[in-house]
Order: C-alpha cells, then sequence, then structure tokens
C-alpha cells in the first residue's frame, strides 16, 4: 500500500511551460527546495513532495529501496495527472532520479542531477549505512546532524542556511532515515543507464562537495549523451541552498531549452 505523500503543488502562471518535479535528498524534506521553489512557482507548475519517512509524508519503517520512493513519485504525479514533466533530484534524490528515468522514462522531459552519483554502492559503503541505520534508530539525529552538517554545507555557509539544513535534519524521524539508508546501500548500478537517457540533462555539482566530488559530476557529464555540467563555487553538498542565485541561474537555462 502506496502511503500518501505530502507534498507542495504550486501552478505557475504560464500552463505551457513544463512542470518541474524536485526530489530533496538524505535526510532532508521538501523545504530544502524552498528557494527553487519560490522562483519557478510564479511561472510554472512546480511539485516538490516529502519522500516517504520524511518531513509530513508518512513513516514506513524497515527497509525504503530507491525503486519504491520511485513508484511513490510516480504515483502521486499519477494523482495530480501531471504526465510529462523535468524531474530534479539532490545526493539520494539525483538517484531516485535515475530510478525514475529507468521506470518511466517516457514521462520525463529532462533529467537535473545535482551533487548525486550513479555507482552501485560498495561493500564497505553498504556496511557503514547499516551501521549508520543502526545509530539513527538508537541516538536519535541531533549527533549524526552535529557532526555532518559542514559537510553537508560548507563550513563557510551562510548561518541561516546552516540552521535550516540542520533544523530538517533533526526533524526527519529515525525510522524513516534509517529505511532509506538501507534501501540505498542496495540500489543498482546505473551507469550504463545514463549512457541511454534520450532527454536533456543538467548535471550541477558545488565546487566543494566531500560527499560527491566535481569528478563524479564530470563522469555523469561525460556519460549522458545530452548533458550541460555546472559547477557551483562557494558551495558544497547543498549548492541550490548555499548558493541559490547560481543554482536558479544554471536550472532557469536548462529549463528554457526544454521548453523551446
Amino acid at each position: 500500500m502506496t502511503p500518501s505523500l505530502a507534498y507542495e503543488d504550486i501552478r505557475g502562471a504560464d500552463a505551457s511551460s513544463t512542470p518541474l518535479v524536485l526530489i530533496h535528498g538524505h535526510p532532508f524534506d521538501r523545504t530544502m527546495w524552498s528557494p527553487q521553489i519560490e522562483a519557478f512557482s510564479t511561472t510554472r507548475r512546480v511539485i516538490a513532495p516529502d519522500l516517504r519517512g520524511y518531513g509530513a509524508s508518512p513513516v514506513v519503517p524497515g527497509i525504503t529501496p530507491l525503486s519504491v520512493f520511485a513508484a511513490d513519485i510516480e504515483d502521486l504525479l499519477d494523482d495530480l495527472k501531471v504526465e510529462t514533466f523535468v524531474l530534479a533530484g539532490l545526493s539520494m534524490g539525483g538517484q531516485i532520479v535515475m530510478e525514475c528515468y529507468d521506470r518511466f522514462p517516457d514521462r520525463i522531459r529532462g533529467l537535473v542531477l545535482a551533487d548525486t552519483f550513479p555507482a552501485a554502492e560498495t561493500a564497505e559503503g553498504k556496511r557503514a549505512r547499516g551501521a549508520m541505520a543502526d545509530r539513527l534508530l538508537r541516538e536519535g539525529m541531533r549527533g549524526y546532524a552535529d557532526e555532518v552538517l559542514e559537510k553537508m554545507v560548507a563550513p563557510y555557509a551562510d548561518a541561516q542556511v546552516k540552521a535550516h539544513v540542520h533544523r530538517m535534519m533533526t526533524a526527519t524521524p529515525p525510522e524513516g532515515a534509517a529505511a532509506a539508508l538501507r534501501g540505498r546501500a542496495e540500489r543498482p548500478d546505473y551507469r550504463t543507464l545514463l549512457t541511454r537517457v534520450t532527454v536533456p540533462a543538467l548535471v550541477v555539482v558545488g565546487e566543494d562537495d566531500a560527499y560527491t566530488p566535481v569528478s563524479d559530476a564530470q563522469a555523469m557529464h561525460t556519460a549522458l549523451p545530452n548533458s550541460t555540467l555546472r559547477v557551483i563555487e562557494g558551495a558544497a553538498h547543498m549548492p541550490n541552498l548555499e548558493r541559490p542565485g547560481e543554482f536558479n541561474e544554471a536550472l532557469r537555462e536548462f529549463l528554457a531549452g526544454i521548453d523551446a
């Protein structure tokens, strides 16, 4: 049974523009896209769900594979009667975007892959994700949030941005975060899929991202047949929040090309 996701759905003034669907990363919620929702919803339809286990969406303990997140998004877009759209995701959200493209490519007009990577998990990575899932269930989110805050956003990031990111992480239910970590550990390798993508793609990465370095973004850009690469200076893993002006400029150019 698919839980009903919480979501934002704002219909901008131009009904002819391609809808934009925004998929948040871990362990965040749809408010990580606030600067993009504000910037783009005046002109086009923007949809931003909370993934299951995050934000205001239902928490489903256990294991949540990326395929389940993708099926939830497909069901939501069916319910909203959104046939075609641009699909954007950051970090885990980017991997969910790749899974969505594998499941229903005919509905996707363009891909935005931000601060993410396509490879399957290593054996060491699987162990680390399992151990982290156990820790979050045992201790809650705050200690983890304190530890990783200045990797999620750069140490020099704006204090309000840091506070927002920390708030999202500590508000995430540990059961939802743990289920996603266990599911993400078992994800497939999307590298071959990228070579078969037939729609335009925008690859974005923060210059100082330690989780998904610029080299990962360059490799995706090389694999994708029709892609643009934008490296955002003065940002780490969340350039959409750290440098929203530069991120939105890249996204605006990309969307203009799709609409044309």
